[in-house]
């Protein structure tokens, strides 16, 4: 079907806002992946050994670990010809107005920070690989939640880190998730204390501006006994005729009778390869809710893991896919039934136009641990 000029200036317009760049000055930029690297931008981030020692065996693992032998080819992908640090900013700030004017106008076309205004409780931002605000309203802090960016949590709060980073997603899960312990950058830390419930969402926001770079964020949220908590991510990038590399990470801890929703817009640019890996454990009468929107990108990879630890615990995966002329998105789920009584839902919807390629892939294991627990999936 042919496109109408009211097609072609919807296209237009929401990518002109996507494809907002600025010439910002760059504080440090390194290309491709050693040891020399790993050391330079852990000692500059000033990062306690441990972690260091997180990113030397993440780097071994990446040269060690084979390609996937499925999905799409990503053989092209070459490492080296990768910004894989871009340093845009000395430090965090906690107010719009302190953020430079022409990182601020990108959020600004954005909408991000008229939504804080309007609908959050919380909201932080990362322009390539440093985050440029963090802030959570003051009332919530009284209560103990936390909201940081991650390379503030590894010094402020670096036993909470120590016992959950790295848990629910190994460091040799995979090759991708290798090649980013190795760089992790930015990224954001949420803890929810017992019985608090959040009325209002958190939100951070991913932006790759960077032509030819890499984002690595890592974000980590536990959500303790009995507490609630509403999470939006959104991920974009302008159009460059370079590859851009996004390897992110996000790991989940639901605990006894709490709940998560965890939404997800990743309207990333179509020169873009989205290698990322998100998995969640939840624990007795938990429930995650995870709600994805994967747009963007030239290739996408992307195929959240939940773990049903205790009895009674809920997954719902609700998730939309579009492939426009040359993109091939390869995405879906997985679901592991631990414990009894467990139970899962998916609803999913692929839409491919002009070439585009939607893959959808599901696995769901019921253990013999989990008697009595269900699992149903919807095609939408």
């Amino acid at each position: 079907m042919a496109k109408t000029n009211v097609d072609e200036y919807l296209d237009n317009e929401t990518r002109n806002i996507y494809n907002t760049k600025t010439d910002n000055k760059i504080l440090d930029i390194k290309y491709g992946l050693t040891e020399d690297i790993i050391r330079e931008i852990s000692k500059e981030k000033e990062e306690p050994a441990w972690i260091l020692d997180i990113r030397l065996k993440a780097l071994d693992y990446f040269y060690k670990l084979e390609d996937p032998d499925w999905g799409p080819d990503i053989s092209y992908l070459d490492i080296n010809k990768i910004a894989t640090y871009v340093k845009s900013i000395d430090k965090e700030k906690r107010t719009w107005n302190e953020v430079p004017d022409d990182i601020k106008n990108v959020f600004d076309k954005l909408g991000i920070p008229e939504s804080e205004k309007e609908a959050l409780a919380g909201s932080g931002a990362q322009f390539d690989s440093s985050i440029v605000y963090h802030n959570l309203t003051e009332d919530l802090k009284k209560q103990g939640v936390i909201y940081t960016s991650f390379d503030e949590a590894i010094k402020e709060y670096p036993e909470l880190v120590k016992e959950y980073f790295t848990k629910a997603v190994p460091i040799m899960d995979h090759k991708y998730i290798a090649l980013h312990y190795a760089l992790f950058s930015g990224g954001s830390f949420v803890y929810i204390p017992k019985d608090t419930e959040l009325d209002r969402p958190l939100q951070s926001y991913f932006r790759l501006n960077a032509k030819g770079a890499g984002q690595f964020e890592h974000t980590l949220i536990i959500v303790d006994e009995g507490a609630k908590l509403q999470f939006i991510e959104g991920c974009s990038a302008p159009g460059y005729n370079e590859l851009n590399l996004h390897a992110g990470c996000v790991e989940l801890f639901v605990k006894k009778n709490a709940f998560l929703r965890f939404s997800t817009i990743e309207n990333w640019s179509k020169n873009m390869l989205n290698l990322n890996t998100k998995k969640c454990f939840v624990e007795e009468n938990g429930k995650i809710e995870w709600i994805m929107g994967s747009f963007g990108s030239k290739v996408s990879m992307l195929y959240p893991l939940s773990v049903l630890n205790g009895a009674n615990a809920k997954c719902e995966f609700t998730n939309i896919s579009f492939a426009g002329a040359g993109q091939n998105l390869d995405t879906g789920l997985k679901i592991i039934h631990n414990a009894p009584h467990t139970t899962s839902v998916v609803n999913s919807k692929s839409i491919s136009k002009d070439g585009g390629i939607c893959t959808f892939r599901s696995n769901t294991l019921v253990k013999p641990s989990a008697k009595k627990s269900s699992s149903r999936h919807n095609r939408m």
